[in-house]
């Protein structure tokens, strides 16, 4: 189904949509490899979404949210924490490694917000048009 998708970007109704299809392809390649930390995405209406990350242990140091060409990047790496842990862990199972999340943001999605509460991550996202790039009435003479 996807390749069929793709196909369709090759038809040369579509002009210009190369370089577009190019980073949406290398985005998506790199979210199917990815599994860490879990995510949610939840749409609140047709502008509005929430993007949240299930990063216990990580505090807002550790991570950084960034937008790059259209791609929401969120990393994290947790500080030397040999210093804060005892000398003799018995079990450790709370993942503490780095990570990289990337999302693909459709045009005029911008970060409006972004919160650490509880050990969850959340990224606050709303399409906002240009006033110049909205729907008008044109006046006939």
């Amino acid at each position: 189904m996807v390749t069929q998708f793709m196909d369709l970007f090759n038809d040369p109704f579509f002009i210009g949509f190369n370089r577009d299809l190019a980073r949406l392809n290398n985005i998506h390649r790199e979210a199917i490899n990815e599994s860490y930390p879990p995510y949610d995405v939840l749409q609140h209406d047709n502008d509005e979404y929430v993007v949240t990350l299930a990063v216990a242990g990580f505090s807002k140091e550790d991570i950084s949210v960034q937008v790059d060409n259209g791609t929401l990047v969120v990393k994290g790496e947790r500080k030397d924490i040999t210093e804060s842990v005892p000398k003799q862990v018995v079990h450790k199972g709370i993942a503490a490694r780095k990570f990289t999340r990337t999302f693909a943001l459709s045009e005029y999605m911008e970060v409006t917000n972004a919160s650490l509460e509880n050990g969850l991550l959340n990224i606050f996202l709303e399409r906002i048009v240009p006033e110049e790039k909205k729907p008008r009435t044109i006046k006939i003479k």
